[in-house]
């Protein structure tokens, strides 16, 4: 005879009353163990209810009956399980009948999920067989949400892990590997593979310093790349590294460390090919290269065909100066030479191929003499001024007659000023009022103000006038031709003096006032005296064509004797210069009109030339090749270049071809004196 189930006890307490002793008798024995299977249902954590064959509810346990929501578990015992579902709140008669369907068809226990205000509820439903049959259903119930939470974000973070990896794995425009913490590569992917041509068993545990140069190594590049990282917490680079095959490309890398609480796992290390970008940069600067060539050349045509008419010009002029003027000529000449001058710095400005490559002016430091700047510049706008328009010039006698500062920088912003104001002015006058503004130990600062009483500038223009390439507006500009450039250059050229620049209406009235202010450095004591001896002379005889100075006489004296060879190919330059050279006392001059002739002249004439003076532009042979032959003859005759290329670098440039000396055109007479007496008395 079969023993009962704990089941089968228990629903016999519930459905039947002992009725005889007999059934005492019979269950006695089991009744202390029933007991204790009963309390352990009853008492268990986990929410449980028992279905019998028939689908009856035969136990609850107390944890049931609080998740249920039901005080008195009375109400759930002998229930059918498709009443249940009106009395609990969990679980839902669909699930509960699912799990039921599962159970008798696989004979094993089944787990089903359910969605119930917000909270995941498992249901497991266990089968219980005896003798093939089953003769009940243990019904467990459980809130899973926070569990089901947790799977989720596993799974999504596995999901996420394999789908990073998988990414990193078959990306080939990156390589992405990871770096133990002694720099050995310890992953590859096949970007890494397509850049540096490795196989992951090639390089797997071995130091990535193999991608670099012999040179980065033995600098130790990869090592304070890695310390770079772990100190900034990111390293990048660019630079060449090396493929398997030993040939480069250019990289761009960064290198990150990899912590987990706090312990160093390694470092993720990301490779660019920037290779292409690499050569696009090499071909753009190739092309900058080729384009400033050609605009040095250019620089260089522009500066020999513009000196070349203004050294004859010049020239002409200085040996004009040299003749018995009237006071009247003689005051013309100076206006010419004086705006021939300012002209010619203007041109070296405008040809200097490193001050418009950085947008610069250099300022020099001379000797300037304020009242004598001003006046010169003055004299010549006075002359050529138009009808009905006065200029008047008032200056503070406390200006500096001897100062440190930029001479020609200093004329060249009043003479701007000054044109603009005449330009724009068709009748009354233009004034000119210098002051000293500031004086301390070191320094003098001069204020400069240009007075007109022309058409003024509209307010709308004001806030540009400095600007480059700006004008007025159209009606101005038809009327008033202009490049727009000269506020603007005159701006930079006040900064560069420590001083600065700006405008206001005129309080008189119609016009502008435009003023800059300059910071001179002051002279030592025995300097300024000298100075203030030579200015004083220079204005007490402006009149009067100069006195020789002991340089002339002194190289009249030695000029007598010599020789000297002259190699130009203009005919006004040769004209120019051979008076030019006469008049400093030289007897014995020979004319070349081409290199080629220079050379056959030089190396034949006996004897040799005691100086040479060379164009460097010549038909057939230039100066420079000239030279060269001469040189290559044995002969070691001075040769001084003489020409219009006078852009920065040329002069060191022909000294170093074999040339004694270098003077640009047009030529200062002072400047050719020196040179030729240098050339003589070696």
């Amino acid at each position: 005879m079969d023993t009962p189930s704990v089941v089968d006890t228990a629903r016999s307490r519930v459905h039947r009353p002992q009725s005889s002793a007999e059934d005492d008798r019979n269950t006695v024995a089991g009744d202390d163990s029933n007991s204790l299977v009963l309390d352990l249902l009853r008492y268990t954590p986990i929410p449980t209810f028992v279905l019998d064959a028939s689908l009856h509810v035969t136990y609850v346990s107390d944890s049931y009956c609080v998740v249920s929501g039901v005080s008195d578990r009375e109400q759930l015992l002998g229930a059918h399980v498709d009443n249940l579902s009106a009395k609990v709140t969990v679980p839902s008669n669909a699930v509960v009948r699912e799990g039921i369907r599962a159970a008798q068809d696989t004979a094993v226990p089944s787990i089903l999920d359910e969605s119930i205000n917000d909270r995941i509820w498992t249901l497991r439903t266990v089968p219980v067989l005896r003798d093939g049959t089953i003769r009940c259903f243990l019904m467990e119930v459980q809130d899973t949400t926070v569990a089901y939470q947790r799977q989720l974000e596993m799974e999504e973070e596995l999901y996420a892990n394999e789908t990073f990896k998988i990414l990193v794995d078959t990306v080939k425009d990156y390589a992405i590997f990871m770096l133990d913490p002694q720099g050995n590569v310890a992953t590859w992917n096949a970007g890494a593979q397509a850049f540096k041509g490795y196989t992951k068993s090639d390089i797997i545990g071995k130091h990535f310093s193999n991608f670099y140069s012999q040179e980065d190594r033995d600098n130790d590049k990869p090592g304070r790349e890695l310390r770079d990282a772990l100190r900034d917490g990111r390293c990048e680079d660019e630079g060449w590294r090396i493929r398997q095959d030993g040939t480069r490309f250019w990289a761009n890398v960064v290198i990150t460390p990899i912590y987990k609480d706090d312990v160093l796992l390694g470092f993720s290390k990301v490779t660019r090919d920037l290779s292409e970008r690499k050569k696009a940069e090499s071909r753009l600067i190739a092309a900058y290269e080729e384009s400033s060539k050609l605009k040095s050349e250019f620089l260089a045509n522009m500066s020999h065909e513009i000196r070349t008419p203004m050294h004859g010009m010049l020239s002409a002029l200085t040996l004009l100066l040299d003749t018995q003027l009237s006071p009247e000529q003689l005051d013309l000449a100076h206006v010419i030479e004086e705006s021939g001058e300012v002209l010619l710095h203007v041109i070296n400005d405008i040809l200097d191929y490193s001050k418009l490559a950085s947008g610069s002016f250099s300022i020099s430091r001379d000797i300037i003499s304020v009242p004598e700047a001003i006046s010169s510049v003055f004299r010549a706008h006075q002359r050529v001024s138009k009808p009905g328009v006065s200029f008047e010039t008032l200056m503070d006698p406390r200006l500096p007659i001897a100062a440190e500062g930029d001479s020609f920088r200093f004329r060249q912003i009043i003479v701007n000023l000054l044109s603009n104001a005449a330009k724009f002015t068709e009748e009354g006058c233009v004034r000119l009022h210098a002051t000293l503004q500031h004086e301390d130990e070191s320094t003098y600062t001069v204020l400069t103000e240009v007075i007109d009483t022309g058409i003024g500038v509209p307010p709308i223009a004001s806030g540009s006038l400095f600007t480059p390439f700006t004008q007025f507006d159209n009606s101005a500009t038809k009327r008033y031709k202009g490049t727009g450039l000269g506020l603007s250059i005159c701006k930079s050229l006040a900064e560069l003096m420590g001083g600065d620049i700006g405008f206001h209406p005129n309080p008189e009235g119609k016009g502008s006032i435009f003023w800059f202010t300059a910071k001179l450095a002051k002279l030592k004591r025995a300097e300024y005296l000298n100075q203030l001896e030579i200015v004083q002379r220079k204005l007490d005889n402006l009149s009067y064509p100069p006195s020789p100075t002991p340089t002339f006489d002194k190289l009249r004296l030695l000029a007598a004797d010599r020789r000297v060879l002259l190699a130009e190919d203009n005919p006004i330059n040769r004209k120019v210069m051979l008076k030019m050279l006469v008049g400093l006392g030289f007897n014995h001059l020979d004319v070349a009109i081409d290199g080629k002739e220079a050379v056959s002249m030089a190396t034949e004439v006996t004897p040799p030339y005691d100086v040479i003076l060379m164009d460097i532009n010549m038909p057939f042979l230039d100066g420079v090749q000239a030279t060269k032959e001469i040189r290559g003859a044995g002969l070691d005759v001075p040769i001084v270049a003489m020409t219009a290329n006078a852009l920065k670098g040329q002069a060191e440039s022909y000294i170093a071809k074999g040339m004694t000396g270098y003077i640009p055109k047009p030529v200062d007479r002072k400047l050719l004196v020196d040179i030729l007496l240098n050339c003589l008395e070696r």
